[in-house]
């Protein structure tokens, strides 16, 4: 029998990390072995894997020696990198060199890149609609990601495009909250537009099906959504899933940017990007592809069957 090849996953009690681990090792027969990378390896996730199989190794992105010694010996990794838990696209682009030089140096044969577009690409320099962020910045997680493509570059590696995370209504409480009249009621700089949108862990399996493809995806970049839905369209399948009635209001993005809760300018950048910019972001995407890597994709509906509980209203 031939030897399983490692996949070491960074993120591995993350959404989009944890989605791939849980791909590979939910098919014991096809050919990979998880390797779990995690600052915590005491981590209750950690331990789950542990439990289902995965080697869980320790390693910390701001440590590239850690990096490339959790890198040793695997076929694959996959890199991602969380602007969440900082919020600095310096930080994210240091985390990402750190992979990519890891990687590297590892000699590794198929890295993933978990990455988004460069929002300052659609506008010109002198674009007045949305303010700069962190002094050089559009939308800095997209941006950020989009500056470390360069590190990965001479590498064999899949730029994988990711989208809007419907897991966001319970992860970040964007879930539509309840007034006095019991309606509940969300509101978006997003106008009537549509926005890419997917199951967080069905990301991890679409990786787990480039990984299997081998080297057709080497050297390419993969967009994926699973439904491109408008807010209204959303808020009439929430209501209809959870049986409460849903209200949207669009806003301007400068009222969003001015919520002034943690990251509200970078969300009001990112969705009046989503709005402006519709047709390209959408156009970078497909659900197709997104299906032909898994098959078990999730539409919006479904998602909110398994994940009702944890959304709250």
């Amino acid at each position: 029998m031939a030897e399983k090849k490692i996949i070491a996953v960074i993120g591995s009690t993350g959404s989009q990390g944890g989605g791939l681990c849980e791909a590979i090792l939910g098919d014991p027969d096809g050919g990979f072995a998880c390797r779990a990378i995690t600052r915590d390896p005491g981590k209750e996730k950690a331990e789950a894997l542990a439990a289902k199989g995965a080697s869980v190794v320790s390693a910390d992105l701001d440590d590239a020696a850690s990096l490339e010694k959790a890198f040793a010996g695997a076929y694959g990794v996959y890199g991602v990198t969380n602007f969440w838990e900082h919020f600095s696209a310096e930080k994210e682009k240091a985390q990402a060199k750190n992979i990519a030089d890891a990687a590297r140096a590892s000699g590794v044969k198929h890295v993933i890149w978990s990455t988004l577009e460069d929002t300052r690409k659609l506008m010109a320099p002198d674009d007045k609609r949305m303010p700069f962020l962190q002094e050089k910045y559009r939308v800095p997680h997209f941006d950020a990601k989009a500056d470390a493509d360069a590190y990965f570059h001479g590498l064999p590696v899949t730029f994988l495009v990711t989208s809007f995370y419907w897991d966001n209504l319970y992860m970040f409480g964007m879930a539509p909250k309840k007034g006095d009249d019991g309606v509940y009621r969300w509101a978006f700089p997003l106008a009537d537009a549509k926005m890419a949108g997917l199951a967080a862990a069905d990301i991890g399996k679409v990786a787990y099906g480039i990984f299997k493809a081998g080297q057709q995806y080497i050297g390419k970049t993969v967009g994926i959504t699973s439904e491109n839905l408008t807010m209204t369209q959303m808020s009439e399948q929430l209501g209809k899933g959870l049986g409460i009635k849903v209200e949207y209001s669009a806003v301007d993005a400068d009222a969003y940017r001015g919520f002034g809760f943690p990251g509200a300018d970078e969300m009001g950048n990112m969705f009046q990007v989503y709005r402006d910019f519709e047709a390209e972001l959408l156009g970078a995407r497909s659900a197709t592809v997104a299906r032909s890597l898994n098959p078990e994709m999730q539409t919006f509906d479904q998602w909110l069957v398994g994940n009702k509980s944890r959304i709250p209203v």
